[in-house]
């Protein structure tokens, strides 16, 4: 045996080639797990998503877009992120988020800071409170709409566009 450590010890150059094809089956192993570990720091950037096949029952919050394949039942706080409930979603929740899309099933009340999209397979019954409101053409909903102002910045940029051009800021007021 000492045979064998002495070369290995004089030979170390060739002892770690010999480690490095162990650890790349290790790295094909890993990258299944990598991705899902890479995975959430790629959604940091883009978006959270929960699956198909996933149910979730109780409060989603955080500060991250989130997109929803599976089920969700509960609440859904998202302040200045994005929710979107993809063809396969169905969410019986009350949803708070800056933009609100949706292309599955919402069954509660939608509160937006910025807009809500509703898709032409989408499907929501319950109130919208949401700065700006898209239905397509073929989209269901059922509930109440109130149109929210935007930031108070936003008033204060249409105040000094009013006190320039007073006629077509009421005329884009009312259209």
């Amino acid at each position: 045996m000492s045979a064998m450590w002495k070369p290995s010890q004089t030979g170390t150059g060739t002892p770690n080639p010999t480690p490095e094809p162990p650890p790349r089956p290790a790295p094909v192993s890993n990258p299944v797990a990598e991705p899902v570990n890479r995975a959430p720091v790629a959604t940091n950037a883009e978006q959270a998503s929960i699956a198909k096949g996933l149910f979730v029952k109780g409060e989603i919050t955080g500060s991250e877009s989130l997109f929803i394949d599976g089920k969700i039942e509960g609440s859904i706080n998202l302040p200045g992120n994005r929710v979107t409930v993809g063809r396969n979603g169905q969410v019986t929740a009350n949803v708070t988020a800056r933009e609100v899309v949706i292309l599955g099933k919402i069954r509660g009340n939608v509160n937006a800071t910025d807009r809500v999209d509703i898709r032409a397979e989408g499907s929501l019954a319950g109130d919208v409170a949401a700065a700006r409101i898209s239905i397509e053409d073929g989209a269901y909903f059922k509930g109440g709409i109130d149109i929210r102002k935007a930031d108070a910045a936003k008033p204060v940029t249409t105040a000094a566009a009013a006190a320039s051009q007073p006629e077509p800021a009421k005329a884009a007021a009312h259209s």
